[in-house]
């Protein structure tokens, strides 16, 4: 027998539109119904908002075209965590999984579940907030109903997926109709002026960036599962590119319908603006944009999860977590352990959670990590040029996505409550990880990587 094992590895099923449907699917979820009013609100102003929305949709796209390398160079599943491992070392790797496992990913999971609980309940609340603990019994039940789902079949999942990204497309789809409608008729008074009143200070522009990035959560859901991409040198690049540039167009075309339909003031202060603007736009049909939202919430919950779970996965696999963790069910080649283990801390943080902190703390640890990640991709470039790139990115654009995640921490004291935000400082990056024998693990495109037995 050979002194050399193949790794586990998940079946290849996710195509092109499963691809698609993964990265916009988990995209388009909570954030673009429970962050506008939040962007607006810091910002101060409609035009300023729609310019920290689409600035936000320029930076997750040349964020994923950076990720679009590293999928193709290390063809693995883990996102990441898989990245650090192999360019900054498992001290790195670990302390990335350690909280990614334990609290980043739970709290992603357990913020789209609470919107999610909030948009299903609105219609019986006309008047008043929902009961905190009923919403929360209700994000539970989806969390719980989605583990499930996840556990028993990858092609059901994806099936799922696809569906409601086609739910949430339509919905969006009335809402930016609803708006040129309403424009067509003068409803444009909001525009007018519309960068009045701005706030320039950082903090107020860190707090709008952070939710607004919330919003485009999901961005990178496709590394996590590039083991069961099928052909990821062709379908990952095209994927990203084709996902997050529609999301983009659309969360901006939505914003304007919002500014089109509701004063400032009105948006501001919705609970739920996509109710807020159904009951004002289809009068008694209102409910349905509260049903829409929730589907929404819903696909993108499903898609946080398919690829969380892949990420407790790999990181058993590697020998960061249990052992149990790295086991799939050996008919449906699903990891059930990793699911199980998300969906129980997902649980543990919905308990005590809000949706504006959980919000803040998961952008803020988010993209730490992300310009790390991003730093391991510059040192490939430099010191390992040799390694198959079916696609490329140059090194001026990565230069220049590590000058935006040079990070510096600011205390805003904000209702209250004490956030601990990210802001990018105006000196670029001079981060170098460190980098051992580890990049002599990485696999070639296309390849299976190997490890002993013993």
């Amino acid at each position: 027998m050979d002194d050399k094992t193949q790794k586990l590895s998940l079946k290849r099923e996710v195509g092109l539109m499963g691809a698609i449907s993964l990265i916009g699917g988990t995209m388009i979820g909570s954030g673009i119904f429970m962050s506008p009013q939040t962007v607006l609100y810091t910002i101060g102003s409609p035009g300023a908002s729609l310019l920290v929305w689409a600035c936000c949709g320029v930076l997750v796209i040349l964020a994923s075209f950076c990720y679009a390398e590293l999928g193709t160079v290390i063809p693995e599943s883990g996102g990441e965590y898989i990245y650090i491992l192999r360019t900054s070392g498992p001290v790195v790797a670990f302390m990335l999984i350690f909280s990614s496992v334990l609290f980043v990913r739970p709290a992603g999971v357990a913020g789209i579940a609470l919107s999610f609980a909030q948009y299903v309940v609105a219609p019986f609340y006309l008047d008043c907030p929902p009961p905190e603990l009923l919403v929360k019994c209700v994000a539970a039940a989806a969390i719980i109903t989605l583990a499930t789902v996840n556990c028993l079949n990858v092609r059901f999942s994806m099936s799922i997926q696809v569906f409601f990204m086609a739910a949430k497309l339509l919905a969006l789809a009335v809402i930016i109709i609803g708006g040129v409608v309403m424009l067509i008729r003068g409803h444009n008074n909001t525009f007018e002026d519309s960068f009045e009143n701005t706030n320039l200070g950082i903090n107020p522009i860190g707090i709008a960036f952070y939710q607004g990035l919330w919003s485009y959560d999901g961005w990178n859901n496709l590394n996590y599962v590039t083991e069961e991409l099928k052909r990821p040198e062709v379908n990952l690049p095209r994927a990203v590119v084709l996902a997050i540039s529609l999301v983009t167009g659309l969360y901006l075309l939505v914003n304007v319908s919002y500014l089109a339909v509701m004063t400032p003031k009105e948006l501001i202060s919705s609970n739920a603006v996509a109710v807020t603007w159904g009951n004002k736009v289809l009068g008694s049909w209102g409910w349905i944009m509260s049903v829409a939202a929730a589907l929404s919430a819903f696909g993108s919950l499903n898609g946080t999860f398919f690829s969380g779970g892949r990420v407790c996965f790999v990181a058993a696999r590697e020998g960061h977590m249990p052992d149990i963790l790295a086991m799939a069910h050996v008919h449906r080649l699903t990891p059930s352990p990793a699911l199980i283990f998300t969906t129980v801390v997902s649980l543990l943080v919905l308990i005590p959670g809000d949706f504006q902190s959980i919000v803040n703390f998961f952008s803020f640890t988010a993209w730490f990590f992300y310009g790390i990640t991003l730093s391991g991709l510059l040192y490939l470039k430099i010191k390992k040029p040799e390694l198959p790139r079916p696609y490329k990115v140059s090194v001026t654009h990565l230069l220049s996505k590590l000058h935006h995640h040079k990070q510096s921490f600011v205390y805003i004291h904000d209702e209250n409550q004490l956030l601990l935000l990210s802001l990018p400082l105006s000196t670029g990056s001079h981060y170098s990880p460190h980098i051992g024998p580890h990049c002599s693990d990485i696999p070639c495109a296309g390849t299976h990587h190997r490890q002993s037995s013993d």
